[in-house]
Parts: structure tokens; C-alpha cells; sequence
């Protein structure tokens, strides 16, 4: 279990996060929605160790991983896909998802992971050897998640991940993404401006505005409850 408590995380004098409290549950996946400056995006970076918290407190299975560095965050299982992707853009295909690794030393492991990755990501291994940076926004997307998952992480987040994506092929990144979580067992917590499909696809959600909490519930629950889906799903 990744457990947030009371989090406040400050930007200089003005306070992002206060009081975040976020529960997510080993094999789930939850989803944190809410309108642009809710503190979506600063909660994954506070929990990445990308933000230093004021107070409050993170822990992951017990363990308190505050204002742990990144790196470090990293080797105990957490690894985020950010927000605009952040590929390399003047390395290959298979050189970005070599920088996944980084951490890792047996080298002589990965092999398998290169071909789940590819089995799961087909239009990666057809473009192994292009840069980067000439692929399009969905296939960069596709390569952000494969770099993560090349970590080994038992904790998934995800920032925004249909963002800047032809809506094609924002349903295939959201299958991809329940295919991971029920395949491997890799917990997600999801950063979504689609607001349908994040409660689409997870199990628990939290509606985050102006840095608090506001709403939490099953995210069945939530995809009929009248103020989400008035201020959140379009009155769908």
C-alpha cells in the first residue's frame, strides 16, 4: 500500500497540497481527478521525491519515504510517467528504454522485459531503432510507459497520459494500461483530465480542488455522483 497523509506542499509562499490524504491500495488502480491547479500532478511529484513536503507523510508499505531523493524512490518500486512524456528525444527507441533500466545491473534480466515491453507496445518494437523524437504524440506516450515499466516498479504513476494523443489512440493507451496493472500486478495511480475514462478504468477515485481533497469514493460510485458528473464529465 502507498499511503499519502495530511501532505501540504508548498511553491514558495503559496500552499499547493494541504492536507492531502491518499490511500492506494497494492493491485489497484486509483485515480486523482480534478480541474487544471487542483494539485493533481504536485501530489505525484511529492510522492516521487520531484517536490519537498512541508509535512504530512508518505509511505509505502509501512515504510516512510518522505522527501526521499528520486533516485531513490525509484529502486524501492515507484516510478512516474510524466506529464508530456519527457522522452529523450535525441535517443532511439531502444536507447530510451535502456535509460528505464538505468538502476538495474543484471543486464542478463532484461531480455524478457525489452519483449514484454514490445508485446505490449507493438509500434515500439517496429521503430526500435528510430529516434525518438520523430515519433508521433501517441507513440512517444506508448515509449514514456515502456521506459517506466523497464524499472521493474511495483508502483505505477501515471500524469496525464491521453494528454497531446489522437483520440484514436487515447482508448488504446487506457486498455494498455489495465493490461499492465492485470497482467503484471502493477499498482497504478493515475493523473487524468478524462475524467470519464479514468473512472472508466480504476477502482477507487479522489476529486481533488484547489489542493484538497473533496470527494472520494469507488469509482463506480463516483461516475454517477451528480456533482462529478456536473463539473467533471460533462453531465454525461
Amino acid at each position: 500500500m502507498l499511503e499519502v497523509s495530511n501532505l501540504e506542499v508548498a511553491y514558495g509562499s503559496i500552499t499547493a497540497l494541504h492536507s492531502i490524504t491518499v490511500r492506494v491500495d497494492k493491485g489497484k488502480i486509483v485515480t486523482l481527478i480534478g480541474s487544471n491547479g487542483a494539485g493533481k500532478s504536485t501530489t505525484l511529484r511529492a510522492v516521487s521525491g520531484l517536490l519537498k513536503v512541508r509535512s504530512g507523510k508518505i509511505q509505502l508499505e509501512g515504510k516512510d519515504i518522505t522527501n526521499l531523493a528520486p533516485h531513490f524512490i525509484v529502486g524501492l518500486g515507484i516510478t512516474q510517467v510524466p506529464e508530456g512524456r519527457m522522452i529523450f528525444p535525441n535517443l532511439t527507441v531502444v536507447e530510451n528504454l535502456q535509460m528505464g533500466a538505468y538502476r538495474r545491473k543484471k543486464n542478463g534480466e532484461m531480455k524478457s522485459d525489452y519483449e514484454y515491453v514490445y508485446s505490449i507496445f507493438p509500434r515500439l518494437k517496429e521503430r526500435q531503432k528510430q529516434v525518438a523524437g520523430t515519433l508521433s504524440g501517441g507513440e512517444q506516450q506508448m515509449l514514456a510507459i515502456g521506459r517506466a515499466l523497464m524499472s521493474k516498479p511495483t508502483y505505477l504513476m501515471l500524469d496525464e497520459p491521453s494528454l497531446g494523443i489522437a483520440p484514436l489512440l487515447v482508448r488504446t493507451i487506457f486498455e494498455k494500461i489495465v493490461e499492465i496493472n492485470r497482467q503484471l500486478g502493477i499498482t497504478i495511480l493515475l493523473v487524468e483530465q478524462n475524467a470519464n475514462l479514468a473512472l472508466e478504468i480504476s477502482d477507487y477515485g479522489y476529486v481533488l480542488e484547489t489542493g484538497r481533497v473533496i470527494l472520494e469514493d469507488k469509482s463506480e460510485s463516483l461516475r454517477v455522483n451528480a456533482l462529478v458528473r456536473e463539473s467533471y464529465l460533462g453531465g454525461a
